[in-house]
């Protein structure tokens, strides 16, 4: 029994090229997810696809903090290169779910020294509490048949195929890091298992 429905479509025109908006709600917490879709993925094969976790302040306010809005925006590009892929956006997945007030604490912690591991800890709250059902479920709803996974972190690839999703290859996306980030992506590196960007 499937845990979303499919609540709408619209033509999405964006400035990497004309999708199609898919707005999904999960049935258990009413949580609305994303997803956008370049050309015929019905049945396809190694489709590449981002699963990207809301982050307001990367992706909206393009936060120097983190590599969030960069990597968005390079997984559009790339499917927009190929003309055909699936980007699912996930909400309620702010901070590695700790949600957007916490990860703002984070950062005052951060400030003072800590890597977003010790940060979250040090608030009592797990390293990364995400789950990835829900977008296994859109894939599936979309009848996408194996995918590319556009993605620095293994663990993801790991938890879609655990919700029965067939990947075939991580595809890494490069950011190049700054001053404000670079302790971040090694933390995430080091601690969590991430590719290095770079």
């Amino acid at each position: 029994m499937s845990n979303i429905t499919r609540v709408s479509t619209s033509k999405l025109p964006t400035a990497f090229g004309d999708y199609l908006i898919y707005l999904y709600q999960d049935l258990t917490t009413a949580t609305e997810h994303v997803a956008l879709v370049m050309g015929n993925v019905h049945l396809q094969q190694n489709v590449l696809v981002r699963v990207h976790s809301e982050c307001l302040t990367g992706d909206i306010f393009s936060s120097k903090r983190c590599d969030c809005g960069e990597q968005l925006k390079l997984a559009q590009q790339l499917i927009a290169a190929e003309g055909l892929g699936v980007i699912v956006y996930l909400r309620d997945h702010e901070g590695r779910g700790i949600g957007l007030a916490n990860k703002i604490r984070a950062y005052a912690l951060q400030d003072e020294g800590l890597d977003t591991v010790e940060a979250n800890l040090a608030l009592g709250l797990p390293i990364d509490s995400r789950t990835f059902d829900i977008a296994a479920e859109i894939l599936h709803d979309l009848q996408v048949k194996s995918i590319r996974l556009m993605s620095n972190n293994p663990a993801k690839c790991g938890a879609l195929k655990t919700h029965g999703t067939l990947v075939n290859s991580l595809v890494p996306l490069k950011i190049i890091s700054n001053e404000s980030n670079k302790h971040y992506l090694q933390t995430k590196k080091d601690k969590l298992g991430h590719l290095l960007n770079e």
